[in-house]
């Protein structure tokens, strides 16, 4: 898939439904009626990642403790235990530098979260949760992973422009095995670096060219959209995504700014 190419109307209504038509389109298997996050292993598929970042954000660099905490008791005292933990790891993680703030934010999703589809979490086929939402059940599946993670990156004062959720495909079984969808957020130091990427997978937040069973479909933020990981943007995510414009606005009224 070319980089930097504006997203048609076709590939609008993939946006939309959260990637299930292209499971039609491009897996190697039959269409799945929901997102897969199981574990990639190998694989050939080399990221294509020669981009460079077009919209800058603005880093918020804070976050509502009094919300936060108001926010977490309306939804259950699981989220309350979780908003306990998770302020305390953002206030320390605020005296580290950008890759170890990845690392911690990384470390304490993929360890106080378990992975569950969105059926068995919410009852529905595909349902993007808020981070106190996920923090709330205590499970998720890798949407959820990636989105908690960006938002409490920016509450660390991340930019915008530093960050993309990226929808993959993930190569399970080697060449000749299983393509699955697969969501990830990645890191850029600059707009011409090669990103890190966070991954509910793994601990470790890898450069993306130890992650050749990954390969990019389209990535956005809270800025902009783009096919693959490339430099033109494809619109407003906020209004091609439904889903994230409803995270957009639990997670803002959860008190990340």
């Amino acid at each position: 898939m070319a980089e930097g190419t504006q997203v048609n109307a076709h590939d609008d209504d993939i946006l939309r439904s959260g990637l299930l038509h292209w499971m039609h389109l491009h897996s190697a298997e039959p269409n799945p009626d929901v997102m897969s996050c199981r574990r990639p292993r190998r694989g050939i598929v080399a990221w294509a990642m020669a981009a460079a970042l077009v919209l800058a954000g603005m880093p918020s660099g804070a976050w509502d403790a009094d919300r936060m905490l108001t926010a977490a008791q309306r939804i259950s005292p699981r989220a309350v235990d979780g908003v306990r933990a998770l302020q305390p790891m953002l206030a320390a993680a605020q005296a580290l530098d950008e890759p170890a703030r990845l690392q911690a934010v990384n470390e304490f999703f993929n360890r106080r979260v378990l992975f569950r589809d969105d059926t068995e979490v919410w009852g529905q086929v595909d349902y993007w949760a808020s981070p106190l939402e996920t923090l709330g059940k205590g499970a998720g599946d890798c949407e959820d992973y990636a989105i908690a993670k960006y938002f409490s990156l920016l509450a660390l004062g991340v930019p915008t422009a530093k960050l993309r959720l990226v929808y993959v495909r993930a190569q399970i079984g080697g060449p000749n095995g299983v393509v699955q969808a697969h969501m990830v957020l990645a890191w850029y130091a600059a707009p011409d670096a090669e990103p890190l990427i966070l991954d509910n997978l793994i601990t470790d937040v890898r450069p993306a060219s130890r992650r050749p069973d990954l390969t990019p479909v389209f990535s956005f933020n809270s800025d902009g959209l783009w096919q693959g990981v490339g430099a033109q943007a494809a619109g407003d995510p906020s209004v091609r995504l439904s889903r994230w414009r409803e995270v957009l606005a639990k997670a803002r009224a959860e008190g990340f700014q």
